[in-house]
């Protein structure tokens, strides 16, 4: 048993400031992805600073059309509030495929985003892994490797981020609000989680001192259809082997707007840029969908034991895309 001390913040400021002063200190919310790792070993924080009773559990609806979600918001309400089902269903189906109803009633906004793989290598404190102890290798290379990475991936690191509400924020171009020491700053969800490099411990440009505060979505565009897809090995409470998230917008017979992003195949929600290039302007058939699909997939990397994420990918994005666009053409 390791000593842990477990404090309850009186507000966010007094949150950041106790992190900031002990190195060993970390933030507590639900605690659904943090407890496990507690438990596995993986991390040893000396002090819990339980960021749960906040004030920021609550989703406001903005002038300009947009939504700000607060860090506190657990997963279920989130899913079930009438203006994401509304306009953002991507969020909401994400949100209802991400976990089991217990773990929603559990999990936050901001937690969610912070979690961290679940690569089997990375759980198992026994096996040399580079994302838990840099520069002892990873023991995925060579491995177990269904569920790993085919996007972006390097030869330290080759897991996956594992949340579907993050691929779904990634495609709406949601911004997170931190507070830190210096005080308050917004990060683009695309640019939140980092690619592995040389250096996949670091999940995510926070510092550890740096406190998610809440979530802002944009206002959908006009007459913009969205949906998440997620292909995984059982219909619940799996994580993705493969997921799309999308939001198109077909106007006089050409697509006028588009916005993918991809999990379960990168180390961070793949924001598929290469895709949207190709959807916009172009007609909504099958030959435009296969050929955006091509073009991100073009740059994909598999390993030994997932080729098949390949033609997964490209079969879900193709079908998610004419799930969207059927009788727009």
């Amino acid at each position: 048993m390791r000593p842990l001390r477990h404090v309850h913040a009186a507000d966010a400021a007094t949150a950041v400031a106790t992190v900031a002063q002990n190195p060993g200190a970390t933030f507590l919310a639900g605690g659904t992805n943090l407890v496990d790792h507690l438990k596995l070993g993986v991390r040893e924080p000396d002090l819990l600073v339980d960021v749960s009773r906040l004030p920021l559990d609550t989703v406001e609806e903005q002038d300009d059309g947009g939504l700000v979600v607060g860090t506190n918001v657990r997963n279920a309400d989130l899913a079930a509030h009438p203006t994401v089902r509304r306009r953002y269903p991507m969020l909401s189906r994400a949100l209802l495929t991400g976990a089991s109803p217990q773990l929603r009633n559990l999990a936050t906004t901001g937690g969610n985003l912070l979690q961290r793989t679940r690569c089997v290598y990375f759980q198992d404190v026994t096996t040399p892994c580079n994302k838990r102890e840099p520069g002892t290798g990873c023991s995925a290379v060579g491995g177990h490797t269904q569920q790993h990475a085919i996007l972006g991936a390097s030869e330290a690191c080759i897991a996956v981020h594992p949340s579907d509400m993050a691929v779904a924020l990634a495609a709406l171009d949601a911004d997170v609000r931190l507070l830190g020491p210096e005080g308050e700053s917004t990060v683009p969800v695309t640019d939140l989680h980092r690619l592995p490099g040389d250096h996949p411990e670091q999940d995510t440009v926070l510092r550890r001192d740096q406190l998610i505060t809440a979530v802002r979505i944009p206002a959908p565009p006009m007459g913009a259809r969205s949906t998440y897809r997620k292909v995984r090995e059982r219909s619940s409470f799996a994580f993705a082997l493969v997921s799309v998230a999308a939001e198109v917008v077909v106007r006089d017979g050409r697509i006028d707007g588009a916005r993918v992003a991809l999990g379960g195949v990168a180390h961070k929600p793949w924001r598929a840029r290469r895709a949207e290039q190709i959807l916009l302007g172009a007609p909504p058939t099958e030959e435009t969908f296969v050929a955006a699909a091509d073009a991100e997939l073009e740059q994909a990397t598999p390993v030994a034991g997932n080729e098949f994420k390949v033609p997964m990918a490209r079969g879900a994005l193709v079908a998610t895309l004419r799930e969207l666009t059927e009788g727009a053409a």
